[in-house]
């Protein structure tokens, strides 16, 4: 079970260049239900995600970059490139998405949680802006359709 929040932000953090960055890049087989592939370094996956806003499913098979390549030329829509930054935040860790290509400017900040409790008693640092979780427009799935 995934359980994350999502949110736009104000600005980037002056410091972002001190924080682990990576390069990520996705294309959905499929958007309901979600079937992605995700290149993430040297690392290759296809994952399902059930429904849900806050809290669903997701499970994530390891794929071969052989695999991978080929899967990613059937995407429907862009494909979605990013760079994934891990900042710390308490005992959480957000990962700040910086869209790239046909959706930059766009940034994305989310954390995921163990649980709901742990998800509803965040407290968003000051430079976060709107609470985005519950509007399914900006679930990457979504993104990355080219008509809307």
């Amino acid at each position: 079970m995934e359980i994350e929040r999502k949110f736009t932000v104000r600005a980037l953090p002056d410091d972002l260049g001190q924080y682990p960055c990576r390069l990520l890049e996705q294309g959905y087989l499929n958007t309901d239900p979600v079937v992605r592939v995700r290149r993430d370094g040297d690392e290759y996956y296809l994952t399902y995600k059930g429904k849900g806003l806050m809290a669903r499913e997701e499970y994530n098979l390891p794929l071969t970059e052989k695999a991978y390549h080929h899967l990613i030329q059937k995407a429907d829509g862009r494909i979605i490139q990013k760079r994934r930054y891990l900042i710390p935040c308490g005992s959480h860790t957000i990962e700040l998405d910086v869209f790239l290509g046909s959706l930059s400017p766009l940034v994305i900040a989310e954390v995921e949680f163990s649980s709901l409790e742990d998800a509803q008693s965040f407290l968003p640092p000051d430079w976060f802006l709107e609470d985005v979780t519950m509007d399914p427009a900006y679930h990457n799935s979504n993104l990355s359709r080219t008509d809307g």
